[in-house]
C-alpha cells in the first residue's frame, strides 16, 4: 500500500505543469570612467533572482553620449538575445542617461522597468565649475563634459521617458570638493534634487555616496523590489 501511495504521488506531481523559469533579462550599466566590475554584486544579487543578466563594458571615457548609447544599449539587447520577454535596466550616474538617450529615438516594446541609481537627470554642477580645471578631460572624456547644466547639457535637452522607471539617490559624500559645490544633500557628484524626474514611478534617498550606491544592500534589495513589483514598498517610520 505504501508503495501504491508513492506511485500514485509521483503520478500526481508529474501532472502539475512545472512553472516556467523567468525569461526577463536585466541590462547593468555602470557609470562615468567605471567598468562592469562595479556592477557585479548587483549582477550576483540579480542572478539569485533567476534574471538573466548583461553586465555592459563601454568605453565611458572615449567617447560623447551620443556614441555611448546605441553602443551600450544594444550591446546589452545583443546579450539578452531575442528570447527574453522583457528587458530591464538598471544604471548607474551616466548609464541613466543613456538609457534616456537611445530611447528617446528607439522604440520601447521590450523595455520592461529601468531603475536609476544617482542619474544626473537635471544636470551636475560639477561638470559645469570643474570642467575647465587640468585633467578633467582626461578623467572624464567627452561625456564628462555632457552632463552638466549649461547650454552643452544632454540630460536637460531630453524629455521625460515613455517607460517605468524609478530613482535612488545618494545623501553622502566623500568628495569634499565637489560637496562644495552642489546644492545639499548630494552624494559627492549630484545633487538628491537633481537626479528626480518627471514621471518617477517612485523615489528613494539613502545614506550611501555615488561611489558605492551600486554595492549597497539596501539599494540592491530596492532594486530587486522595484523590477518584482513596480515600486521600492513603503517607507519605515522616519525615513526619508
Amino acid at each position: 500500500m505504501i508503495r501504491a501511495a508513492l506511485l500514485a504521488a509521483m503520478l500526481n506531481a508529474a501532472s502539475v505543469p512545472v512553472a516556467e523559469a523567468s525569461t526577463d533579462c536585466v541590462v547593468l550599466l555602470h557609470g562615468l570612467a567605471r567598468t562592469a566590475r562595479a556592477m557585479n554584486e548587483m549582477e550576483d544579487a540579480l542572478k539569485d533572482d533567476d534574471y538573466l543578466v548583461a553586465n555592459v563594458s563601454y568605453p565611458s571615457r572615449e567617447y560623447p553620449i551620443e556614441e555611448l548609447a546605441p553602443m551600450a544599449i544594444e550591446e546589452g539587447l545583443e546579450q539578452c538575445g531575442e528570447d527574453a520577454a522583457k528587458v530591464h535596466f538598471v544604471t548607474h550616474s551616466l548609464g541613466g542617461i543613456l538609457v534616456r538617450y537611445y530611447y528617446a529615438e528607439h522604440a520601447i516594446d521590450r523595455v520592461g522597468r529601468v531603475v536609476m541609481l544617482a542619474p544626473p537627470n537635471q544636470g551636475s554642477k560639477v561638470a559645469d565649475s570643474l570642467g575647465g580645471m587640468p585633467g578633467f578631460d582626461w578623467l572624464h572624456g567627452p561625456a564628462g563634459a555632457q552632463l552638466g547644466k549649461g547650454e552643452d547639457s544632454i540630460p536637460l535637452s531630453l524629455g521625460a521617458p515613455e517607460f517605468e522607471f524609478a530613482v535612488i539617490a545618494g545623501n553622502r559624500s566623500i568628495d569634499p570638493l565637489s560637496s562644495a559645490i552642489l546644492d545639499n544633500p548630494d552624494d559627492g557628484k549630484v545633487s538628491v534634487e537633481d537626479t528626480k524626474l518627471e514621471g518617477m514611478s517612485d523615489f528613494r534617498q539613502v545614506e550611501v555616496s555615488h561611489a558605492y550606491i551600486m554595492q549597497n544592500e539596501e539599494v540592491i534589495g530596492l532594486v530587486k523590489r522595484f523590477l518584482r513589483t513596480g515600486t521600492f514598498g513603503e517607507l519605515a517610520d522616519g525615513a526619508e
